[in-house]
């Protein structure tokens, strides 16, 4: 279960995905939501740096690149008080399973590596709720560049770390930068017990590691109603987000 900052169980699953760009952790996500919303489970998904509370501030910054690391900083930590208000929260306690596209420890690990104090950065989100499972999927910065800089033709200021100040070079800015959230992920692995994913191994192998480890975890979780549609199509591994788009009127549980 996933459990309050004061220990408290609450009575839904939070799994969470973390790792450096390029390591496919929204991948494996996008794939666990479609397999869980045909196992017929009650699945919301929230997703890092979101809510519209910070939308138009953050946005503001970054085009006029007025943002320092610490507003930075509170700006991601704003948007997460509000999606664990809005969202998170709120399905946890019905029950549900949440599941979070990047948690507390992005934050740990890019505002620690522009130059953010670790222990103040943890405090600032003491607040949030603890995972049930936290994925942390791990891969070589020379794999992660390739992912990136082959399929992106332009790299934007604050993505590529260029407001440290490690190289004028985009390309080159952004591998330091990387470098250094990795190195503070690696530092993580203990100290929040994350559960480690060779990112380098083949999709669907990934995914059935991932499926392996959640699945003793699922009982007790929130389910919608059942209907002989989405079993039969459930079967067939055919669902998810393409389900509601060809059936809207029967999406509703």
């Amino acid at each position: 279960m996933a459990q309050l900052p004061d220990g408290r169980a609450l009575p839904g699953k939070l799994f969470i995905v973390e790792g450096i760009d390029g390591s496919g952790k929204s991948t494996q996500l996008d794939l666990l939501n479609k397999w869980l919303i045909g196992q017929g489970y009650c699945v919301a998904f929230s997703e890092w740096n979101s809510s519209p509370l910070v939308k138009e501030t953050t946005k503001l910054g970054k085009k006029k690149q007025l943002l320092t690391p610490t507003s930075f900083s509170l700006i991601h930590a704003a948007d997460l008080a509000d999606r664990t208000e809005r969202q998170i929260l709120p399905a946890l306690k019905a029950g549900a399973i949440v599941l979070a596209d990047r948690y507390i420890y992005t934050a740990f690990a890019r505002d620690v590596a522009r130059g953010v104090s670790p222990t103040w950065v943890r405090k600032v989100y003491a607040f949030a709720v603890r995972p049930t499972v936290a994925f942390y999927f791990r891969v070589p910065l020379e794999e992660s560049l390739r992912r990136i800089l082959n399929g992106r033709p332009q790299l934007k200021f604050y993505e590529a770390g260029l407001d440290l100040g490690l190289s004028d070079d985009p390309q080159e800015s952004f591998a330091l930068f990387q470098k250094r959230i990795l190195e503070e992920y690696e530092k993580m692995v203990d100290e929040f017990g994350l559960t480690v994913i060779d990112a380098t191994l083949p999709l669907t192998e990934q995914q059935e590691m991932v499926r392996e480890i959640i699945r003793p975890l699922l009982p007790g979780a929130l389910r919608v109603q059942p209907s002989a549609w989405r079993e039969v199509l459930a079967a067939e591994e055919v669902y998810g987000r393409y389900l509601d788009e060809v059936l809207p009127e029967r999406s509703a549980p």
